[in-house]
């Protein structure tokens, strides 16, 4: 066996808190079974999406305690770099995944072994509370314990800064290098006077803020299905649903309760062909209009909408541009803010154009959107995958005061005979067509991420001159930035004014992904319908000539 390997796994193993794992670990070893340590050493997990998301294993590329530990010795050295006082507390909360109470534990013994502050969270609850507690209580840093809408057999540890915004480099890369040059840890208990469970002002005080912004007028009756997938946006889902007033919601019972196992999902992700089917079928018996989906830890939003011919899930798009249709009305201050990131639609930037609010494009990521005001306010943002913040009492994606915010839309649309999909109409019809869809291409193994680097150089080197019969104008290395954009990994091809496709590695997940938009004039002449069926049939013809090219 690789003597480096063996040097490397046997390190790991005398700093290994958790028995269990160092017995993986240990037998693995006597086994002489080079090829699994190999998957649980060579590739060990960074920070990446402003934390560290991985399966529950033992070992470096793995979520386990010792891996969290480290991250959070990280977090102690950085904020001591950057002079922040520790008595401000860092706030660690978690959701109800698989080993999410353990990994917590430890980012709280760590913390308050090294004379951290710490403001836990009372229970598993969603990932805007923290974001927003770090904030609201003028907290040093916040930790979240989730891998969102991951496998169940994932599990992730997401940081934010003082701002309450996901954490960007160098910061990640501080933190990472911290981590991995940190030696024995100091641990300590809850009995820590530093210690302290997150009050219920906390919560009351987002409650009322939110129910009160997106509150019906009166009592809706606007009839919503409601469903958590399995996570923890349950129960305070429902209670903001009847705070402003929507009391026609009726939860998808087999999908309420916390449940890390996800039994009646293959994916807990709401963007996932089929994720929604029990919630249309349960919206099908209640006679629901409108079906609301969070993922596990309710930052995303997903939204369903009752058509003349069943059930339409709206992509992330569709519902930013709804979003954007309400919200910039209230936009009248100079420094007002809207932004969406460079992989998702473009129809964004026309619509507040239109309204003359200051409109930017960013990184693919919420930690770029919440940063895009710079000195101003960020008053909507959102990117494609189901991402969206309505307010800036948030610094990041909320899925909860967001599916108040649509079906306040709804509602309101409702009241003069209208529907969600009457106001996708309107908006198309005054600023184009704007078809939009994804291609994901996987990459399992030790190899994925040669595979993916190589697939994008390929790109770079031999670029189409044409997709699905639309000329390629321009081609992009976005890894040399463009537009004012930071480097980042990537491609971009311009379709002479029919479009774009972005082509970049996943954040999350070892896989490729190509972002395609197809779009027509709002002066084109034709049937709304017939733009679409255009359009669509252009952006089915792309995906699979971009399928073709970039085959793994």
């Amino acid at each position: 066996m690789n003597a480096t390997l063996v040097e490397r796994v046997r390190s790991w193993i005398e700093g290994d808190p958790d028995p269990a794992d160092r017995a993986t670990i240990e037998q693995l070893l006597d086994d002489g079974d080079e090829k699994e340590l190999s998957r649980r050493f060579d590739v060990p997990l960074r920070f990446g999406t402003a934390g560290l998301r991985g399966p529950v294993m033992a070992g470096p590329a793995g979520m386990n305690r010792y891996t969290v530990r480290r991250a959070t010795q990280g977090v102690v050295a950085w904020l001591e770099r950057l002079g922040v006082d520790p008595s401000r507390g860092v706030v660690v909360g978690r959701d109800a995944r698989r080993g999410s109470e353990s990994l917590n534990d430890e980012a709280v013994r760590v913390l308050l072994g090294a004379g951290v502050a710490v403001i836990e969270m009372p229970r598993p609850l969603p990932t805007p509370l923290v974001a927003y507690a770090v904030r609201a209580l003028g907290a040093a840093a916040g930790i979240m314990i989730t891998a969102s809408h991951n496998p169940p057999d994932d599990n992730g540890y997401k940081l934010y800064a003082a701002d309450g915004a996901q954490i960007v480099p160098p910061n990640d890369e501080l933190v990472e290098g911290f981590a991995n040059a940190a030696g024995p840890a100091t641990l300590a208990d809850r009995s820590s006077p530093l210690h302290r469970v997150a009050s219920s002002e906390l919560w009351e005080n987002y409650l009322d803020h939110f129910s009160r912004r997106f509150a019906a007028p009166g009592t809706s009756t606007l009839a919503i299905t409601y469903t958590p997938l399995h996570g923890v946006g349950g129960e305070p889902m429902m209670e903001l649903f009847r705070a402003a007033g929507f009391v026609a919601v009726t939860p998808v019972a087999a999908q309420y309760a916390p449940d890390g196992r996800f039994p009646t999902l293959p994916f807990p992700n709401p963007e996932e062909p089929g994720a929604l089917d029990l919630a249309m079928a349960t919206a099908d018996q209640n006679s629901s209009d409108l079906v609301i989906a969070n993922d596990p830890d309710a930052d995303r939003l997903g939204v369903a909408v009752r058509a003349p011919g069943g059930w339409r899930v709206l992509r992330g798009d569709e519902i930013g541009w709804l979003l954007a249709s309400t919200l910039l009305d209230e936009m009248t201050a100079s420094d007002d803010v809207v932004a969406t990131t460079i992989v998702s639609s473009t129809m964004l930037e026309l619509m507040a154009r239109s309204s003359h609010v200051r409109f930017v494009t960013t990184l693919t990521g919420f930690k770029w959107i919440a940063r895009a005001a710079g000195s101003g306010v960020l008053r909507f943002g959102y990117e494609e995958a189901l991402g969206f913040a309505v307010d800036p009492l948030v610094a990041d994606k909320d899925g909860m005061s967001a599916a108040l915010a649509i079906c306040q839309l709804a509602d309101d649309l409702a009241r003069s005979g209208a529907t969600l999909l009457d106001r996708l109409d309107e908006i198309e019809s005054r600023y184009g067509v704007h078809a939009g869809g994804q291609l994901s291409l996987r990459a399992d193994g030790p190899g994925g991420a040669l595979a993916i680097a190589a697939a994008l150089q390929r790109l770079r080197l031999a670029s189409p001159s044409t997709l699905g019969h639309l000329p390629v104008s321009s081609l992009v290395d976005l890894a040399e930035g463009w537009h004012g954009l930071s480097a980042t990994e990537g491609v971009l091809m311009e379709l002479r004014g029919a479009g774009r496709v972005v082509v970049r590695p996943s954040g999350t997940e070892a896989k490729l992904k190509v972002y395609i938009e197809i779009t027509a004039s709002p002066d084109d002449g034709r049937p709304l319908d017939e733009q679409r069926k255009i359009c669509g049939a252009l952006l089915a013809a792309v995906r699979e000539e971009m399928a073709e090219l970039l085959r793994l």
